[in-house]
């Protein structure tokens, strides 16, 4: 009797201690996702603006992109986000699938650095990582600082989690149950299924790889079923891209694939190689690891080294075999094409690190269209042509529609987490898409014009239409030197700006001056007086819109907002002259 109470007591603590030990597991993982997620979305808003400015100039080729690849992901410590940022510029248009394939096959290479990173045990002085993060956040007002400092916090919170994880698993030395299943883990297949449910599940590749870590340092697992549970880590990171591409273009999902495929074809290849010799490989590996946890490390680097090295000279392959699972192509969206956005992501193909871009091409689509409206109603103007006039009004809709949309967008974005400088610049995009959007709407009114004249037979003066043409060229100057500046984040067209707006403004006061000239000596109807006094402050107006965007390209890069239009814009482009008109 006493005997059984005994074993049911004994029964009974050995269950709350396994029961303790999940517990102590779980809060450890918890604080290392944490710690993860923290120090990969701080670096974004630190750096992630930079970063993608860095994937967009040195991703013309695959070696490039590769290296940036690697770069890219070894600082965000993340190659899903690598990817998922990948797939946005894909299905935005920014990037072709050859430039993709480069970036992605590096990616796989720059996630090893966080197994790296976890196998010189960096736990002990975790705390105090901890601890010197926190107190900057604390006292520090700087947005950019207390980033830096929660991506310090994070890694601080990381390596608690590590330390916490370590000490269950050293527990779990101490129940044979645990030890017994663990150790039994000898089926390849079995191991790589763990590991790729694992890595969906958590959507990591690097959190799988460190708790895999772990336990070998406990010599909880077989050192060679590690090699198949990495394994199946690397396919089981591909999901996160998937789910991102599913209703995004098709060549996003392309790009998806090609992670997916290297992953795939890849792990064939190194299941090939440990079947033919595996003992060699896991001796080889063993010379260069100090311990357990290095083995690991080491061999979740050099897998993916291997696989990159084997499958590199055959990415064109991989985009083909791309095209033969997801065939055909969409519908084009060109730049005239009616209520349709073409550079703007998907719901699901989002990415905060992308939205701007998206955003910038976008609007430089709506300005092409403006511009190309504002010339189709001014000629138009002159030939009285019905379908020019009609055309001019149906365009104008889809610049109201795009208005619309990405304005929506803008506030969409302005919801989440954008990298810092992208903040930043995030008013200056709400007024952009305001000026293209009064660019359009002038356009319409130089389009009522053409059509009050064919309606009511006003006749201009060739000179007057000679007049009207000079000031437009001098206009489509100015818009195209903007948009471009705009397009390209740069100053290099500010110095003809500021010089043709002022130009502008002379013409607007000379040809104002002529008109009054003309209604007095009789030579033009006070009719054909009034629609070419309107066109000619419209088209002043015209250009203070686009000098405007030309102004936001500046505030983006410095974060001062000068008036060029008042001069009050700082050497070298301080000019002398007049005030322009403003409008209401």
């Amino acid at each position: 009797m006493f005997w059984f109470f005994g074993r049911e007591s004994r029964e009974i603590e050995g269950l709350k201690m396994s029961f303790g030990t999940i517990l102590t597991m779980a809060g450890g993982l918890g604080l290392f996702l944490f710690g993860m997620e923290l120090m990969s979305d701080s670096i974004e808003k630190v750096a992630g603006a930079r970063l993608r400015r860095i994937l967009e100039i040195f991703t013309t080729n695959r070696f490039m992109g590769m290296i940036v690849g690697i770069i890219f992901t070894g600082i965000i410590q993340s190659s899903s986000a690598c990817t998922v940022m990948v797939v946005s510029f894909v299905n935005s248009g920014l990037m072709n699938l050859y430039q993709a394939a480069g970036v992605i096959l590096g990616a796989n290479i720059g996630t090893t650095i966080t197994s790296q990173l976890v196998s010189f045990n960096l736990s002990k002085i975790a705390p105090l990582i901890l601890l010197v993060g926190v107190v900057v956040m604390m006292f520090t007002k700087k947005e950019k600082v207390r980033k830096v400092a929660e991506v310090v916090v994070g890694f601080g919170i990381l390596f608690v989690g590590l330390s916490t994880m370590s000490q269950a698993m050293a527990n779990m030395k101490n129940e044979p149950q645990v030890v017994n299943l663990l150790m039994s883990l000898k089926n390849p297949f079995l191991a790589t299924l763990m590991g790729f449910a694992l890595t969906a599940i958590i959507q990591s590749s690097s959190v799988t790889v460190s708790i895999v870590l772990l336990l070998a340092n406990q010599d909880l697992l077989p050192l060679p079923i590690t090699l198949y549970i990495i394994l199946g880590c690397n396919i089981g990171a591909c999901a996160t891209a998937m789910l991102a591409s599913m209703t995004g273009k098709k060549d996003a999902k392309r790009a998806a694939l090609i992670h997916l495929l290297f992953n795939i074809i890849g792990t064939v290849i190194i299941y090939i190689a440990l079947f033919v010799a595996g003992d060699q490989i896991v001796e080889l590996i063993k010379s260069i690891s100090a311990d357990n946890g290095r083995f690991v490390a080491n061999a979740h680097t050099l897998i993916k080294i291997a696989q990159v090295i084997m499958l590199f000279p055959f990415t064109g392959w991989l985009v083909k075999m791309t095209y033969l699972i997801v065939p055909g192509e969409d519908q084009k969206v060109g730049y005239r094409e009616s209520y349709q956005l073409k550079y703007i992501g998907d719901k699901v193909v989002f990415n905060p690190a992308t939205a701007v871009v998206e955003v910038i091409k976008e609007l430089e689509r709506m300005a092409s269209l403006a511009e190309e409206n504002l010339n189709r109603a001014m000629n138009a103007l002159i030939t009285l042509d019905e379908e020019d006039i009609e055309e001019v009004y149906e365009v104008e809709k889809n610049i109201n529609f795009l208005n619309h949309a990405i304005t929506d967008y803008l506030v969409k974005i302005n919801q989440t987490t954008l990298p810092i400088e992208d903040l930043n610049s995030l008013g200056a995009l709400f007024h952009v898409v305001n000026d293209i959007e009064r660019i359009g709407d002038h356009a319409e009114n130089v389009a009522d014009a053409a059509r009050q004249r064919k309606e009511e037979g006003v006749s201009i003066s060739k000179e007057a239409q000679k007049e009207l043409g000079d000031m437009l060229e001098m206009v489509n100057k100015i818009i195209r030197y903007a948009v471009e500046m705009f397009a390209k984040s740069d100053e290099s067209h500010m110095q003809e700006i500021v010089t043709l707006e002022d130009q502008v403004d002379e013409k607007e006061r000379e040809l104002q001056k002529k008109h009054v000239e003309r209604l007095t000596k009789g030579e033009c109807s006070p009719e054909a007086g009034m629609i070419f006094s309107d066109l000619v402050s419209g088209l002043e107006r015209v250009a203070d819109h686009a000098t405007n965007i030309a102004e936001w390209v500046i505030y983006i890069e410095t974060g001062e907002h000068p008036d060029l239009n008042k001069h009050e814009l700082s050497s070298p482009y301080v000019r002398a002259g007049n005030d322009s008109e403003e409008e209401s």
